[in-house]
């Protein structure tokens, strides 16, 4: 009986040895995983930019041709400006305009010029200044020819057959004819030729 009672102590003493020993070496519990709050943050941003973005594309104006539009700093785009007027074509060189007739005596260049019928041959050269009294045209100088001679020089105004309305209100002469008057004021004598889809006005102080 002892014995048994001495075995049952031993045998005691040995399994709470081993509970011991399981619950100090025992590998810790493994606890559940938490998600990070970053994750969680960066999906909320994710859900309100939809709805940012749908605001902003319904803000923006609808875009209609010849109107001036808004950029996306709030700017207004200026509207398309029509187009200048295009430059005169006109002959680079010498080319001869016609002849005509002058029923009294003017002043080409600062030089009388006595009445007569003459060859007008426009020339290559610029004048300078610009044509008395017309707008900002293409000028030259033109030569008043008699017998091969050239009896006097006068500054020219060359516009174009598109422009011409604008220019002179009255009654051009007939395609490559000409016309000699005297204008309103009697200080000028005005030489109006029209040749080649331009016309030539010549204006002579009296």
């Amino acid at each position: 009986m002892m014995k048994q009672l001495g075995r049952v102590g031993t045998l005691v003493g040995a399994l709470s040895a081993v509970s011991a020993y399981a619950q100090t070496y025992a590998a810790p519990k493994t606890q559940p995983e938490k998600k990070p709050a970053v994750q969680s943050e960066a999906k909320k941003p994710a859900t309100e930019a939809a709805p940012k973005a749908e605001t902003q594309k319904k803000a923006r104006p609808a875009r209609h041709s010849g109107a001036a539009t808004a950029n996306e700093n709030g700017h207004t785009a200026p509207k398309s400006q029509p187009e200048t007027a295009p430059t005169p074509s006109a002959p680079s060189g010498d080319m001869a305009l016609g002849t005509v007739h002058l029923t009294k005596g003017v002043k080409a260049d600062g030089k009388t010029l006595s009445p007569g019928v003459y060859q007008v041959r426009l020339t290559a050269q610029t004048a300078s200044p610009d044509a008395k009294g017309q707008t900002k045209q293409l000028e030259r100088w033109v030569e008043f020819v008699q017998k091969g001679q050239v009896k006097g020089r006068e500054v020219v105004t060359i516009v174009p057959q598109s422009e011409i309305d604008k220019v002179q209100k009255d009654a051009p002469p007939p395609a490559n004819g000409s016309k000699v008057e005297t204008l309103k004021g009697g200080d000028y004598v005005r030489l109006w030729i029209n040749k080649g889809g331009n016309h030539y006005l010549v204006h002579f102080p009296v």
